[in-house]
């Protein structure tokens, strides 16, 4: 207990960290303000068009697939039966949709919770996991680089011990900065919703939903630091893990793609790592594949494919562990002096 009570106290007074924190809320407060500034509670006259709106918007999606569907029976009128129509009418059936239009859509200058709350939650997200790697590459980089972890292990001259307290109080630090940034965040919108805007319906799987997204990026969050500190670990310095970063995204997210596009090899984004966060955070990500439909196919061809959360988690893990255990075995047989 005395060794994390130590490397929490080490952690908290960091001014790197402090400084992240800092910035995290000022991101937060920002957003915040901006969203109030250009939002205002809609009108009784604003309500009734935006609903007018969509209502209209729902019989003209409803007799598109009445219409669809007399076009398969033969029963269209000839001048109508030009129009395009799927094959198949459950594309266009409105109880597939997963959602139909509501009034909120048509609202301008309204913020409405239900609408904006899951992109809101994107952009939170996707601080935290830059917050997440800077923080555990810092942390590890800079003790490691001053000598830090030296004289630490004087104290406790065990280095797995040492080095995984280090990660577990990062984590869970990380952890709790995360689940309170997001009650934060997320009260702080609702709360806009209400007095400045609308909360809209969130009834339903709203929440079930919000919170599978929140629970997918916690988990991402976590990654990521994790990610931070064994790459700093490997290579001794923060700047390391900040390199790592740069060179992946210049080398092969903009220039392996590149080139893959060049000699038209197929499926291009299985090969990319944000396509594999793309399906994690969403739970399904599409991509289209332009050399499925080019041998020999005439007629329909449909080119998606999808890489879902369960293959995307185990690349995440994967990669991941394969990062922390390198470091853990590098760190145990290094020279520190």
């Amino acid at each position: 207990m005395n060794l994390i009570r130590a490397e929490l106290e080490r952690l908290g007074a960091r001014r790197f960290v402090q400084l992240m924190v800092v910035l995290l809320v000022l991101a937060f407060g920002i957003t915040a303000a901006t969203t109030l500034a250009g939002s205002h509670r809609p009108s009784a006259a604003e309500l009734a068009d935006a609903q007018a709106q969509a209502a209209a918007e729902r019989r003209n999606m409803e007799q598109i697939h009445d219409r669809c569907l007399a076009n398969q029976r033969g029963n269209l009128p000839e001048e109508q039966s030009e129009d395009y129509f799927p094959a198949d009418c459950s594309e266009v059936d409105p109880a597939l949709r997963d959602r139909m239009p509501v009034a909120a859509d048509y609202l301008n200058g309204v913020f409405t919770f239900a609408n904006d709350a899951r992109p809101l939650l994107y952009f939170l997200i996707a601080f935290l996991v830059l917050f997440g790697f800077l923080v555990g590459a810092s942390y590890i980089g800079a003790d490691l680089n001053s000598g830090g972890v030296v004289n630490l292990l004087l104290w406790r001259p065990r280095r797995m011990t040492v080095l995984g307290t280090k990660l577990g109080t990062l984590l869970g630090t990380v952890a709790l900065v995360s689940v309170l940034a997001s009650a934060a965040y997320l009260a702080a919108f609702w709360l806009i919703g209400q007095v400045a805007g609308q909360p809209g319906h969130l009834g339903g799987e709203f929440w079930s939903a919000l919170g599978g997204i929140w629970g997918r990026g916690m988990v991402l969050v976590l990654l990521a630091t994790a990610a931070g500190f064994a790459i700093a670990t490997l290579g001794r310095h923060t700047s390391a893990a900040l390199g790592a970063l740069a060179a992946y995204a210049v080398v092969w997210e903009l220039g392996a793609r590149l080139v893959l596009e060049i000699l038209d090899a197929p499926k291009p984004d299985q090969w990319m790592l944000s396509s594999y966060l793309g399906g994690w955070l969403t739970g399904r990500a599409e991509f289209w594949d332009d050399q499925a439909c080019t041998n020999g196919y005439s007629g329909y061809c449909d080119g998606l494919y999808a890489l879902t959360w369960a293959p995307s988690l185990a690349v995440l893990l994967g990669l991941t562990g394969a990062l922390t255990v390198a470091a853990f075995a590098l760190f145990r047989r290094r020279d520190l002096m």
